[in-house]
């Protein structure tokens, strides 16, 4: 018999999530079936994309996320004890599957690779910037490109693709740490937003021509300066929208109908799942980068899953650099 731990949602966020938010609870696991196997969690991601999907759950809903999770008994054939996969079953300690929602690591992947990077740059956040890049913003070699979160599991990813792809990278994030951070890895350009005396004067300090791709996690006020700055035939990438997350009030959004028309530009939501049927394209191209040591991973790990809404709210907090992760 084993016994899970999972934090279910104990009241609807209401403005900034708080830990009495979610409660810790233990369920009891049945037995396997034929076909089914147990898995233990070993690392969870959290991610800005669970504080408005989680709209979705009912109070008492174990929370949404991702894991990769270790296979410990297994009835099914295609699954040996001590394989590696991705999951989606939310912020729990052991879950039993029957293997169709889960996803091996690839094969090619090094002993060497921390597995909790299938969560961050070789994962769901990595594939967010390769297909964010190349299918929505269409970058070219000698355009400019501008990020902002840009120090954050995505953002930092964008910016190192770009330079891959023969680009100007212009980023900004939220703490001196943190633009050193995007220094060291490549990044063009990079300011801290919160300092700066005017956004409008750090955007065009860094880039005087204006910019060619704008990929945006964050909205808000930046995204409304940012596109005045666009160049003639811009493509921006919406992303996300982290500094909206937590307004109880919504806020009042600019009017974007006169740079879009006279610079004729092309703004495009887009979901990363997509491009599900290309996934494997995407993470084979990403842990080729990171093999190469093209792309550089830092994590923020946080241990003991009974810290989970800690690391989450920390995170919508901003205060992970690169991708952050809960080590079981």
């Amino acid at each position: 018999m084993v016994i899970a731990k999972a934090w279910p949602l104990k009241n609807h966020f209401d403005g900034f999530p708080k830990t009495s938010d979610f409660d810790l609870k233990k369920i009891e696991l049945p037995n396997l079936k034929d076909g089914e196997l147990l898995l233990e969690s070993v690392f969870l991601s959290v991610d800005p994309y669970m504080r408005y999907t989680f709209l979705d759950m009912k109070e008492g809903d174990i929370m949404i996320g991702t894991q990769v999770a270790r296979v410990v008994e297994s009835k099914n054939p295609a699954f040996t004890v001590g394989a590696f996969v991705v999951a989606s079953r939310g912020w729990r300690t052991h879950f039993i599957s029957d293997g169709k929602d889960l996803q091996l690591l690839p094969s090619t992947w090094l002993e060497s690779l921390p597995r909790s990077l299938a969560l961050g740059t070789i994962g769901m956040p990595g594939l967010t910037a390769y297909f964010g890049l190349l299918e929505v913003c269409k970058m070219k070699p000698g355009e400019t490109v501008l990020v902002n979160a840009a120090a954050g599991a995505v953002g930092s990813v964008v910016g190192q693709l770009a330079k891959i792809g023969g680009c100007k990278v212009v980023g900004c994030a939220g703490s001196d740490d943190k633009v050193a951070y995007l220094k060291k890895i490549g990044f063009d350009e990079a300011f801290n937003y919160k300092t700066v005396k005017s956004l409008d004067e750090a955007l065009r300090k860094a880039s005087p021509d204006g910019y060619d791709c704008f990929f945006d996690n964050v909205g808000g006020e930046f995204a409304s300066v940012a596109i005045n700055q666009m160049k003639k035939y811009g493509r921006i990438a919406v992303c996300g929208a982290i500094s909206q997350y937590n307004d109880s009030v919504p806020q009042k959004g600019p009017y974007v109908q006169f740079p879009m028309i006279f610079k004729e530009l092309q703004m495009e939501g887009f979901i990363v799942s997509r491009w599900n049927n290309r996934r494997e394209e995407g993470l084979q191209a990403l842990l080729k980068w990171v093999v190469e040591g093209k792309v550089k991973c830092h994590e923020q790990v946080t241990e003991g899953f009974e810290n989970m809404p800690t690391a989450f709210i920390g995170m919508l907090k901003g205060e992970n650099l690169g991708k952050a992760v809960v080590k079981v």
